[in-house]
């Protein structure tokens, strides 16, 4: 299914973006990371690095990077490059109505983020921990009810590759989204820390960010690393885990759209 957006002189509606069935399931029903990979070669894809390149030369305050694509560009865009690390001067990051599956962890560079809008962007199902880097983040407007472990329908969080050694072999930019989440883990969500594949853990931690309680998912090189999480948000799982039956949440402060 898809939504759609009536374009101009068209005969019939352009799609605009994917619809998931993901959460359909509530509290009893089986829930897994989405598999897409982005497309390099969209020409969506390349004209979002053009974009990013040009709101760091410019400085700009606020990014509205899929305002500026058509609507069958836009579909096309699954996630955000990494040189989002590069906007240290957006304090207002819009990607609202997305078709994205994944935010990349660079969004923890985007020192000076105050608002992040990614409403509307139901296949959107957790967040990389790093977005707690940004310290001046106090405003976001998320469709809660469209995140892993929300109290409104009470999904439980994918179940996590057991540590450690299940990446031994992998190549940490090469990596399976279906298995791991994401397509590649740069540095240790926690200590910033080259991590070996051999040695990741992964974990999900539910914390307040800005406005809302979000379900985050830590790449960590050591067990130290996760140690060292902080508790989870009041009234979610009080420790970060390793998802499946045991991740569920019953309950969120967390506001519904």
């Amino acid at each position: 299914m898809t939504d759609a957006e009536d374009s101009p002189g068209a005969a019939s509606p352009v799609a605009f973006k994917d619809m998931c069935s993901c959460l359909s399931g509530g509290a009893r029903g089986r829930v897994g990371f989405h598999g897409e990979r982005q497309d390099v070669s969209a020409p969506g894809w390349r004209r979002l690095l053009e974009l990013v390149e040009e709101a760091a030369d410019d400085g700009r305050e606020e990014f509205r990077p899929l305002t500026d694509l058509p609507p069958q560009e836009r579909r096309q865009i699954v996630t955000l490059p990494a040189g989002i690390g590069k906007l240290t001067a957006v304090k207002h990051l819009m990607l609202y109505g997305s078709n994205l599956v994944r935010i990349p962890p660079e969004i923890g560079a985007m020192t000076s983020l105050e608002e992040f809008t990614p409403y509307t962007s139901y296949r959107l199902h957790w967040f990389p921990y790093e977005i707690t880097r940004c310290q001046n983040l106090t405003r976001s407007t998320v469709s809660t009810r469209a995140l892993f472990g929300n109290f409104k329908f009470r999904p439980p969080f994918p179940q996590l590759q057991p540590p450690p050694g299940t990446a031994m072999g992998l190549e940490a930019d090469s990596l399976d989204p279906r298995r791991w989440g994401t397509t590649a883990v740069a540095s240790c969500s926690v200590c910033d820390g080259p991590v070996e594949p051999g040695r990741l853990q992964q974990r999900w931690i539910s914390l307040r960010v800005a406005t809302d309680v979000l379900p985050l998912l830590v790449s960590a090189c050591s067990p130290a690393c996760v140690a060292a999480l902080p508790a989870g948000a009041p009234d979610c799982f009080p420790t970060a885990h390793t998802g499946g039956r045991a991740g569920r949440v019953d309950e969120t402060e967390s506001a519904e759209d």
